[in-house]
């Protein structure tokens, strides 16, 4: 049997700083690996995730040269947990500056969950700037995603934590709870911002892997809370500012050529297989793995070794 490939060592950017995007918001930058090797971008989830020094051991430091930022509002970006000029749009807009900044013409686009929602809409946006696209856990921001993790679906195999969401509900609010939890993460108080932001991302935090998550917890801490939370919420009370429901999957004849590999966990709870599935039927040139055992979250055994052999492959090792 082959062993499982794991995550390259720890390593230091080499570069970072902050883009001015001039309409109010500083996005974090950084770049880690090989200056000369393979340009790649690393998209975070959420929207609202952040990144963090591990998503840096992905790529194999040796042959990729990886642009890594926080997209507006969240991690190290400024303003923090910041609703303003904050769109998909605005994302692959600064995507595309990062790019020029880099002087690159192509680099590899690499997102998972949110990730995968904002790389394809970058590709489709900027066909000619992408070589090939690693995604996984896919999200495409159809009604029925949203409804199956946030109304009904993913609550009935969590039905305790669920009942943790509904908490500060009333019966009447819980018939939408995206639009309740949003007029309280927009809330003008903000010990009631907080205390939405702590249980919209505990519900993640503690439903996104198979298996229980050690780290679910810090998913609760107030900083992080409030811009994961407010943010994706904001991102999805908005249809994730898409012009219709099915529009990532109706745009893809326009980055159907590119290679990519598409990993999905068999027991995603946040991300229906199906949407994976979907996908694959839209892009033949796409590789679909489907991964047993595995839930949503990157850093699960199966899932991580199929994302390495992608990064692996695609920097021309075998």
């Amino acid at each position: 049997m082959t062993a499982l490939k794991g995550l390259y060592p720890p390593i230091r950017a080499y570069a970072s700083g902050w883009l001015n995007t001039g309409d109010g918001h500083q996005v974090y930058w950084e770049r880690s690996g090989n200056p000369a090797g393979k340009p790649a971008v690393f998209i975070h989830g959420g929207p609202g995730g952040g990144c963090s020094p591990i998503h840096r051991q992905l790529f194999d430091p040796e042959r990729y040269n990886v642009t890594l930022f926080d997209q507006r509002g969240c991690g190290r970006s400024r303003p923090h947990a910041s609703l303003d000029n904050n769109t998909t749009w605005h994302l692959i807009e600064d995507m595309e500056k990062l790019r020029e900044m880099a002087e690159v013409e192509q680099w590899l686009v690499f997102g998972g969950s949110w990730g995968s929602t904002l790389g394809l809409a970058y590709a489709q946006a900027h066909p000619d700037r992408v070589s090939e696209l690693v995604l996984r856990g896919i999200f495409t921001l159809r009604q029925r995603e949203l409804a199956w993790y946030y109304q009904e679906g993913a609550s009935r195999f969590f039905p305790d934590k669920w009942e943790r969401v509904l908490s500060i509900l009333s019966e009447e609010e819980r018939q939408d709870v995206i639009a309740a939890y949003r007029r309280r993460l927009t809330s003008s108080d903000l010990e009631v911002q907080l205390e939405a932001a702590r249980l919209w991302s505990l519900w993640e935090g503690e439903t996104v892997t198979l298996m229980p998550a050690i780290n679910s917890a810090s998913f609760g801490e107030d900083e992080f809370a409030l811009a994961f939370a407010r943010i994706e919420n904001h991102y999805f009370s908005h249809n994730g500012f898409l012009e219709h429901d099915n529009q990532l999957l109706d745009e893809m004849p326009r980055i159907s050529h590119l290679p990519g590999v598409i990993v999905h966990g068999r027991y995603d709870m946040a991300c229906q297989v199906q949407n994976a599935w979907d996908l694959a039927q839209r892009w033949p040139e796409a590789e679909l793995h489907i991964i047993e055992g595995a839930g949503h979250s990157f850093d699960e055994p199966g899932i991580l070794d199929r994302l390495i052999r992608a990064t692996d492959r695609f920097a021309g090792k075998a």
